[in-house]
């Protein structure tokens, strides 16, 4: 059977999927063909920007040479190009995977099919918690919704379809039928330790590279863990948990450390990684054993990698033993400063005194960490985002991220959102790099998006600057004068990136 994978991207997101590499790996094995249509390298993707260099500019992340990636650089026409590849491969079936800011794009790319189209199936966090809406937005180019984990689901499809045989019944697929909308029951999570090792090989060269430390490195995901301990009210992780709780089902996995070592060497042989970044909500959600184990395992292997984790998981122990092995950078999610409103709204119940306690006994030991921020929540005020402002000023942080709020459907505040009447019921969430799109009355969009592009300003600026900072927040071309001119100004004074370059060499 020939399948079509459609991967709808934005140039400078270059976070491999690592899902992607899994269904490549695991239908490969069962027989089928496999090609991949990924928008990734087509620059200015409807007007869209460069997401890394974006963050660069507005000094979010360090400047970097993207040379390399210039030369992958696509400028013909995407829909194009989809509608010849289909005509040359005349694929048995499309699957789409896609978040749900990326979903638009996918359903662009579609637009070009015709009544003679092969089935179009799409999955994805987006499609599994609005399967019925993922099919309605798609101006009839989707006809099937995976919800879950497509693994299993996409590979029983695919047998289904090469046998002739009735799909409707399939665990985790959403289908139509004579005007019904049938949603059968989740599948079970997979065993992530039974899953095929990642298949890269469909992605484009460039793909392989993702700016980190003010370097474009040949960067790899490493699977450590699905889903997250933690019940953030933004996010859709909780809320996956939650379906499958239901369902009497456990989302919450971790691989074993002889697997994780397996994807690595696998990772290193296949596609010559130099760096990896360890995919998980949460890295340090392993207990003390497990984590020694991964240190002794990964002490064989020492190649700069990246973590994500929580404020909360910090030991000197643990960090201590991480840059022993070859720790480069980590992310730390702090979103707001506020503790009152982060416990009640977001529902994180951490005080600001442990955050910035621990977040500095990482930068104690020159570990380089960014600090990831989101403004425009509901209900937040201009007040409250100086909170946050403020308590990132108390921490020592190589990057600073500020993202407008986002309303992903399957999450609490997104329903909050639309309970308010700040974002109309069926809107799709877009990029969090892009402007808000909540309308709320007593913080417009216009403040919310003066205060985000200014951020790092505030946080590294001394504060007898703050009324110029202040002039820069204004969506004028006076205002984009000053913010160049203070940008300049930041840059050469007060982002010290030389306290690391010596553990960086």
């Amino acid at each position: 059977m020939k399948i079509l994978i459609l991967y709808p991207n934005l140039y400078g997101m270059n976070t491999l999927p690592t899902a992607i590499g899994i269904f490549t790996a695991k239908l490969k094995n069962e027989g089928h063909q496999i090609k991949l249509f990924d928008t990734s390298t087509y620059e200015g993707l409807y007007n869209s920007l460069d997401t890394d260099k974006q963050k660069s500019e507005n000094l979010n992340a360090r400047p970097y040479d993207d040379s390399i990636l210039k030369k992958y650089i696509k400028n013909s026409n995407a829909e194009s190009d989809f509608l010849n590849l289909i005509q040359s491969y005349n694929p048995d079936i499309i699957a789409m995977s896609a978040t749900e800011d990326m979903y638009p794009i996918g359903v662009n790319i579609l637009s070009v099919l015709d009544e003679h189209r092969p089935p179009v199936v799409a999955g994805g966090v987006f499609p599994t918690f609005a399967p019925e809406l993922t099919i309605k937005l798609s101006n009839n180019k989707i006809d099937m919704v995976l919800m879950g984990e497509g693994e299993d689901t996409l590979s029983e499809l695919c047998r289904r379809i090469e046998d002739n045989k009735d799909i409707s019944t399939i665990d985790g697929l959403c289908v139509i039928r004579n005007g019904n909308f049938i949603k059968n029951k989740l599948p079970k999570p997979v065993d992530i330790d039974n899953n095929p090792l990642p298949d890269y090989s469909l992605f484009e060269e460039s793909r392989f590279y993702r700016p980190m430390q003010g370097k474009l490195r040949r960067m790899l995901p490493i699977t450590t863990i699905k889903g997250c301990p933690f019940t953030c009210g933004y996010c859709n992780s909780p809320a996956q948990k939650e379906i499958y709780m239901d369902n009497n089902l456990n989302f919450f996995r971790k691989k074993s450390i002889e697997n994780v070592h397996k994807e690595i060497q696998h990772c290193l042989k296949l596609h010559n990684a130099d760096s990896f970044y360890f995919w998980a909500d949460t890295f340090l959600a392993w207990n003390d054993k497990e984590f020694d184990s991964f240190c002794d395992m990964y002490s064989e292997i020492r190649l700069p990698f990246w973590i994500q984790t929580r404020p909360e998981t910090v030991t000197e122990y643990r960090f201590k033993r991480l840059k022993e092995i070859g720790l480069l950078r980590v992310a730390f999610g702090v979103e707001h400063g506020n503790e009152e409103f982060r416990r009640r709204v977001l529902q994180r119940k951490v005080s600001n005194k442990m955050i910035i306690y621990n977040l500095n006994i990482v930068t104690n030991l020159k570990i380089p960490i960014s600090v990831n921020n989101i403004l425009g929540f509901p209900t937040e005020t201009r007040e409250l985002v100086f909170d946050t402002i403020e308590m990132n000023r108390h921490i020592r942080s190589d990057g600073i991220n500020a993202y407008s709020y986002t309303p992903f459907h399957g999450t609490p505040l997104r329903i909050l959102s639309e309970q308010l009447g700040y974002v109309e019921k069926g809107s799709l969430a877009r990029c969090i790099n892009n402007p808000t799109m909540l309308s709320m009355p007593h913080f417009t969009k216009e403040e919310i998006e003066g205060l985000r592009r200014c951020f790092v300003l505030y946080v590294k600026m001394p504060k007898n600057r703050w009324k110029d900072i202040e002039k820069a927040e204004k969506l004028t071309s006076q205002g984009d004068i000053i913010l160049k001119e203070l940008k300049e100004e930041c840059l050469n004074n007060y982002m010290h990136y030389d306290d690391y370059e010596k553990d960086d060499a």
